[in-house]
């Protein structure tokens, strides 16, 4: 039988199945044999010896006077030639070879064990993927399949990416290699499923996991994302390093980092936020690239009210909407935005309050001609 452990381990190693697999489908095929040729209600027991491959098959026989059924029946006489202590009404294990079954029963079994390694191939294949959920995988794009797209992730593995979790604007041509979140893997009635995605939050996540040394070892943490796939992206980034500026360390030396995953992502803008403990400094930092004059949070509404200058409103709003909408994801916080000369109508911010805020507007602005003066006088 050292041929039969041979071909079990090459099949091991070629296809990746435990040999303890193709053993116990192997035992349940030769019971199933069993019960072909001496029927469901004999008593059979299998075993294979894993190391060296032999099988030994055993029917147990009653121990009776007359054989009417040899399949299920011994006689006392042929009983004591095994064990003399055997009597009347004694259940007696007798080895069946296998070369006893019948053609049908024999090709019953290899149809089992065919279908074993069909099953460990694709158990193989699904706990490769199923170790790979929650994280990002590049696969080659093959066709569109009506609006969806299918995409080769190895050789022996496709998926279908929907059309509902591409990015919109994308377009692909077969043979284009692209990055895809894997959101779940699951079991069904054809084998299994694999999920993925290029518009989730949490592939911008392990893209910088990625290209991030500082996010990778945990030094900076991505305390939160608000993702518009295909448009823009606000990540929330806090070090646990004083000496590691997060931003500084997500952007890389001359932005070499975050450009590279702007590419993966064709071209999504991506603005990285320092994330802050007090939620209204955090609110505002949220709101860049637009100046804030003050920021008013009610926590434990998961409110807050934004003054901005006037001249700021547009862009702290956002074309469409769209940067207050992602700072108000980014945070939790629902932002009511409001203009400065709007709060002094309403009253929510004084004259004195605003005349200090364009004080200190000036003497930056100030500052800043001071700097261009002096530059221009070295040049």
């Amino acid at each position: 039988m050292s041929e039969i452990i041979d071909a079990l381990n090459q099949l091991e190693k070629e296809k990746n199945i435990s040999k303890d697999v193709i053993m116990e489908a192997i035992e349940k095929s030769l019971y199933s044999a069993c019960e072909k040729d001496f029927g469901k209600d004999a008593n059979v027991s299998i075993s294979m010896d894993r190391e060296t491959g032999d099988i030994k098959v055993f029917a147990d026989k009653l121990v009776v006077d007359e054989v009417l059924d040899d399949k299920t029946e011994i006689s006392l006489a042929d009983a004591k030639m095994i064990d003399v202590n055997y009597k009347l009404d004694d259940e007696v294990p007798v080895e069946v070879t296998t070369k006893d079954f019948g053609r049908i029963a024999a090709q019953k079994a290899r149809s089992i064990i065919v279908q074993a390694i069909k099953e460990g191939e694709r158990n193989a294949v699904f706990d490769h993927f199923a170790c790979k959920e929650k994280d990002i995988i590049t696969g080659v794009v093959q066709r569109y399949v009506g609006n969806n797209l299918s995409i080769s992730l190895d050789e022996k593995t496709d998926t279908l990416l929907n059309e509902k979790e591409m990015v919109p604007g994308e377009v692909y041509k077969r043979g284009d290699r692209i990055k895809l979140y894997i959101v779940e893997v699951k079991k069904n009635t054809k084998g299994f499923k694999i999920l993925v995605s290029r518009t989730h939050p949490e592939l911008v996540k392990r893209l910088f996991e990625k290209e991030v040394t500082e996010v990778a070892d945990g030094t900076v943490e991505i305390k939160s994302i608000s993702r518009e796939a295909g448009s823009r992206t606000k990540i929330a980034v806090y070090s646990n390093d004083e000496n590691v500026d997060a931003v500084g360390a997500c952007v890389g030396l001359n932005g070499t980092r975050v450009n590279n995953i702007v590419n993966d992502l064709k071209g999504e803008k991506i603005d990285i936020i320092e994330w802050n403990e007090d939620p209204a400094v955090f609110i505002e930092n949220a709101l860049s690239p637009s100046k804030v004059i003050s920021v008013e949070v009610n926590p434990e509404e998961k409110t807050a009210r934004v003054i901005v200058p006037d001249y700021q409103l547009s862009l702290a709003i956002g074309k469409e909407g769209q940067n207050a909408r992602l700072a108000a994801r980014l945070t939790g916080y629902k932002i009511d935005i409001k203009s400065e000369s709007q709060a002094v109508q309403l009253g929510l911010l004084t004259k004195k309050e605003n005349a200090d805020y364009e004080e200190s507007e000036d003497s930056e602005y100030d500052d800043y001609e001071d700097e261009n003066y002096e530059d221009s006088e070295n040049n």
